[in-house]
């Protein structure tokens, strides 16, 4: 009797360190996937904004040539279109949370809520389930387990 019971916890013992090493592995793949999807994101916007400043500069030269062309003088032209450049800077400033921080927060929560979504539906979670009750599933992983208790 003894030893059934030495037997079925050593199997408890190495079905549960296999479960910790596998749920680990499961973790760090999950954050690599995670890591992978942020850097991809910022990456991506950090690339749209370079290539909206590039856009913005080559259209302050092109109002500051503008300008210069029809004021006679390229000092007023590029003087001007340096002030279009401070009053996007300021509204820009003024109404940051709107243009900027309330987007962008919402484009990664919405990555995120969308990754939640998906790793639920693709590992079969039942949380998000009516009418079943977790405590109910149980598992018994190795059939040497289910035969010691048995003849306990």
């Amino acid at each position: 009797m003894e030893e059934n019971f030495g037997n079925y916890f050593n199997q408890t013992g190495k079905v549960a360190r296999e479960y910790l090493e596998t749920r680990l592995d499961l973790l760090k793949l999950q954050a690599a996937g995670k890591l992978s999807k942020a850097l991809g994101l910022f990456f991506s916007l950090t690339m749209a904004f370079l290539l909206f400043f590039f856009v913005i500069v080559f259209l302050g030269m092109v109002v500051g040539f503008w300008i210069g062309e029809m004021t006679g003088s390229f000092t007023i032209g590029f003087s001007c279109a340096a002030g279009l450049f401070v009053l996007l800077f300021v509204v820009i400033l003024l109404f940051r949370r709107q243009l900027i921080q309330r987007p962008l927060t919402r484009l990664l929560l919405t990555e995120l809520v969308e990754e939640i979504a998906e790793i639920d539906e693709q590992s079969g979670h039942i949380h998000n389930q009516p009418g079943h009750d977790q405590d109910t599933y149980g598992h018994v992983p190795n059939e040497e387990a289910t035969e010691n208790t048995s003849k306990g």
